[in-house]
């Protein structure tokens, strides 16, 4: 009792396991994905921060400061806009588009810091406004490397913020100057402490999210390798299979009809010597013949006739010519895009696909103009068979043509659509991979 009760036990224990491990690896992945998220905003901010606080301080000086100090556009106003020119340069040629464009570099940033500061310090000589655009400073300080520098950007960036306060005292007291290094002190503490986090974790933030980009470019490349892999084993699998029936017809189907021929012979010499006619033994042979004919064809290869002597395109030409002669309706193939060689597997299922199709128009459509289209389209290629019949209502197209059509389709990784509507026509559209001789797939797209 015991020994049957853990064994039950087992398994439950089991799936508890795996529930838990999916329930980490899903929670593994919203962390990855909330993480790369932060990085995203982050890079956004230090993207359009310096943009943002440069357009509100200029923005405000000269809508307000400069109108409500009552002083002319000549010479403050003009210096400030030369000021905020030279600044919109710099911060687009150091900053945006080295970060756009990821060669943002150590001595670049450095460089690009003492000139921000700079520009700041002279923009707040002419307003305090300027304040808000030199936060900026503390922004691109986390990009000083290494980490030291951007703490010591940090502690330059809350002196010329905090210093221009400090001048503007007349006559400073101990008391202010200690509050004004204990302000500078706390401010580039702060700022400095997520600075240093940000060197230690960021890195790996960013190597973690160029593993993921890389581990979703492998899925995808090993996706196709998948496919051209499921092609190989499928082409390999019909190869047998092709063997194997081969064998077998060879073994029963042709050995019977050629001894139904030797009989037949032997029937129709009896016949002669007594002076008879036997038109249906003589009919007899001739299908026999043809039946032998076939089946030695069939163990040769399992293809369609037309393809064993032209590729898919001609094939379906001939096919087309000469069921348009057989029927009296008027026919037309066309192909569209580069030709490329396909797999023998291809080429069989998309010939019997406009087959059936054209055999289902003489049967069914009652048409008079029928267009059957084969395109190359890169890594797919499509076939079209359109009739202007009197078409079927929806629910219709269940037969067992159209089921065979599309399980032969399935099998080789494409699929089929049949379009109809009565009065209109009909429209067979077969869609596969562009899969080559030996289960490679095509590459890039081909113009048509």
């Amino acid at each position: 009792m015991t020994r049957d009760a853990g064994a039950g036990e087992r398994p439950s224990s089991g799936t508890h396991e795996a529930a838990i491990a999916e329930e980490a690896e899903i929670a593994n992945r919203s962390r990855l994905a909330w993480k790369q998220e932060q990085l995203r905003i982050w890079d956004l901010l230090q993207l359009i921060t310096p943009w943002l606080l440069l357009t509100i301080s200029t923005a405000v000086y000269f809508s307000w400061v400069l109108p409500g100090s009552g002083e002319r556009f000549w010479p403050g106003g003009a210096s400030v806009l030369g000021l905020v020119a030279v600044s919109v340069l710099w911060v687009l040629f150091g900053h945006t588009l080295p970060i756009r464009r990821r060669t943002l570099r150590p001595v670049p940033a450095g460089v690009f810091f003492v000139g921000l500061l700079a520009l700041c310090v002279a923009l707040m000589t002419y307003s305090d406004i300027f304040l808000v655009f030199t936060v900026a400073g503390f922004f691109h300080a986390y990009l000083l490397r290494p980490w030291p520098l951007g703490v010591l950007g940090v502690l330059a960036t809350s002196v010329a913020l905090n210093g221009s306060a400090m001048l503007a005292w007349a006559d400073p007291t101990p008391g202010m100057l200690a509050e004004f290094a204990l302000i500078v002190a706390v401010q580039t503490a702060a700022i400095g402490v997520g600075i240093l986090l940000t060197a230690r974790s960021e890195p790996e933030e960013r190597k973690r999210e160029e593993l993921v980009e890389r581990l979703e470019a492998a899925l995808h490349e090993n996706a196709g390798l998948h496919a051209q892999l499921v092609a190989q084993a499928r082409e390999s699998g019909a190869q047998d299979e092709r063997q194997r029936l081969a064998g077998e017809i060879h073994d029963t189907l042709a050995q019977g009809l050629a001894g139904i021929i030797t009989q037949l012979q032997a029937a129709q010499r009896s016949a002669s010597m007594r002076g008879e006619t036997e038109e249906h033994v003589a009919r007899a042979l001739r299908l026999a013949r043809s039946s032998l004919t076939e089946a030695r064809r069939s163990v040769q290869a399992l293809a369609p006739q037309e393809l064993g002597r032209a590729h898919l395109p001609d094939a379906l030409r001939a096919l087309t010519e000469r069921w348009s002669r057989d029927q009296g309706i008027n026919a037309q193939m066309e192909v569209t895009g580069t030709r490329e060689p396909l797999s023998p597997a291809i080429e069989v299922s998309l010939f019997r696909v406009a087959q059936e199709s054209l055999t289902n128009v003489a049967k069914h459509a009652e048409a008079s103009r029928v267009g059957v289209t084969l395109s190359y389209a890169g890594t797919e290629v499509l076939l079209d068979v359109r009739d202007d019949g009197r078409g079927f209502a929806k629910g219709g197209g269940t037969g067992f043509g159209l089921t065979s059509m599309r399980q032969r389709i399935r099998g080789v990784g494409g699929h089929v659509e049949v379009q109809s509507t009565p009065g209109e026509g009909t429209s067979v559209s077969a869609r596969v991979p562009a899969i080559a001789p030996g289960g490679t797939r095509a590459e890039g797209e081909t113009g048509r």
